[in-house]
């Protein structure tokens, strides 16, 4: 059994190639799409008839905004972080529901691609370079990259420095989602491949137990990637919103 069948991607929904390009729909796209509507379902119901005394999936919607707002936004960013709870909100639901698709037998753990993972870190990127250059104008914004004190001499040299740490952020984010989430499932096939290995009564109940462990902590580990992904994307849009050093 190749423990990497199951993350190589097969066109589901065959498309003409425009170009180079295949744009043919495969199953990480399916699995997010599905979690996307997910996501959409879950808040459009909560807030289809809010109540002021919260209960079912509106007490569940409700608990995750707080969260996110306490621990990312106010935590962080403080009261001036709060127009952008939103993208945070999305970043750390969507990449969530994404990871626990996975679990879903015959889905697609989107995030253990790394275009995917890099998508959503190249999105941080720009949100949060755009939003320091928006509030801080570009002069003062990249000015801010250099700690002040510093020598007139050494600034050009830090600011250089900078530079390749600014885009080093956005690839570790890609990197650590995509390669925790991957580590996982590959434990997982693994797991079930020793069963069709040794074809052993005797030997398989220690994988099915190995299994069980892995998918108990990989139900922990959906939510605490998405945790990290957002707070590390709330720390950078943080010093992009007050100025950096």
């Amino acid at each position: 059994m190749d423990p990497l069948h199951h993350f190589r991607l097969h066109p589901m929904i065959h498309l003409p190639h425009i170009g180079p390009i295949d744009p043919s729909i495969n199953m990480a796209v399916i699995s997010m799409w599905v979690a996307t509507a997910l996501v959409f379902v879950i808040f459009f119901l909560a807030s289809r008839k809010v109540s002021l005394v919260p209960k079912g999936i509106q007490n569940f919607v409700e608990v995750i905004v707080q969260f996110v707002r306490d621990e990312f936004i106010l935590g962080i960013m403080g009261k001036e972080g709060m127009p952008y709870l939103p993208f945070i909100l999305t970043l750390f639901v969507f990449i969530w529901f994404c990871n626990l698709s996975g679990l879903i037998p015959g889905f697609f753990t989107p995030t253990s691609n790394i275009f995917v993972t890099g998508t959503l870190a190249v999105m941080v990127f720009f949100v949060t370079h755009g939003i320091g250059i928006v509030r801080h104008g570009p002069f003062k914004y990249f000015k801010g990259w250099v700690p002040k004190g510093v020598p007139a001499a050494l600034a050009p040299v830090l600011f250089i420095i900078e530079i390749p740490s600014a885009f080093a952020k956005p690839f570790s984010l890609a990197v650590r989602l995509f390669a925790n989430m991957l580590a996982g499932h590959i434990a997982i096939l693994i797991f079930l491949g020793m069963i069709i290995q040794y074809k052993s009564l005797i030997i398989a109940p220690f994988p099915v137990l190995g299994c069980v462990i892995i998918m108990i902590l990989e139900l922990l580990f959906t939510a605490l990637q998405a945790y990290i992904f957002a707070i590390l994307s709330s720390l950078y849009i943080g010093d992009a919103v007050h100025g950096g050093h």
